[in-house]
């Protein structure tokens, strides 16, 4: 009785109280990384050399997405420090194109040390099987940078627990598009974003994003670079396709 006056006087029981659909929890993304200006440093490059304007641009890519980890060296704030974490760096393409280099040094080195040793005619057999190995491992290596890792400047991977382990995936990828008669060269950035559950099996969102801008847009006539304002350009991009967007 009490149930249906409470009813009847327009107040709505408990039990029956209209609620909002669950959804996942929004996952952490880099706009909420609230850097100090007095925690960065000042980066300066030769803004005629494009080469040296994607590597400050990919670096400072790096910074925008990876995992911010705190430290009792950090000098940020407690607010910044006591954010959740970013993406961990997936280094399996630096790896490779390491594993390989060092194994091409090692031939070579070894291949060097024997043939000082042991007399020319000798030798022969061996240098000439260490040569055709380090030229295989530099083939090899030169292949698989330009063939496999191309144009990816970082990967990073995050797993979280909201009712259900979920694991995120992002690439992101960069060129330099050449001037034109009517536009200076361009950063040229490019994320790829999979969240799924289950081990994989349940995809909860997928995304692509894509966007280009000037690298005067970043970097002054002295070659200062604008860090703010690219992470903010990075950060609104990696966001978007953490949405599911496809642009």
């Amino acid at each position: 009785m009490a149930r249906s006056k409470k009813a009847e006087n327009g107040h709505t029981p408990r039990s029956q109280s209209p609620t909002a659909p669950s959804s996942p929890d929004k996952p952490t993304g880099p706009l909420s990384i609230i850097i100090a200006p007095e925690d960065r440093e000042v980066i300066k490059v030769n803004n005629a050399n494009v080469t040296e304007l994607k590597n400050a641009c990919d670096d400072a890519v790096k910074r925008v997405s990876r995992f911010y980890e705190r430290s009792e060296f950090d000098s940020a704030s407690s607010q910044y420090l006591s954010r959740p974490e970013l993406f961990n760096q997936i280094h399996l393409h630096t790896d490779v194109r390491l594993g390989l280099g060092w194994a091409s040094v090692f031939v070579a080195a070894g291949t060097a040390f024997y043939g000082y040793k042991v007399e020319f005619e000798k030798s022969k057999p061996v240098v000439w099987v260490g040569l055709i190995v380090y030229m295989f491992l530099t083939v090899v290596q030169s292949l698989y940078a330009y063939l496999i890792e191309g144009d990816i400047v970082y990967v990073g991977k995050r797993k979280t627990f909201s009712r259900r382990i979920v694991s995120e995936r992002i690439t992101l990828y960069s060129r330099t598009t050449p001037a034109k008669k009517m536009s200076p060269p361009s950063y040229n950035l490019s994320i790829s974003y999979v969240r799924s559950a289950s081990s994989g099996k349940s995809l909860l969102a997928k995304g692509k994003t894509q966007r280009v801008e000037g690298y005067n847009a970043f970097f002054d006539e002295e070659g200062a670079m604008d860090q703010e304002r690219f992470e903010k350009w990075v950060g609104e991009l990696v966001e978007e396709a953490m949405e599911g967007k496809q642009s």
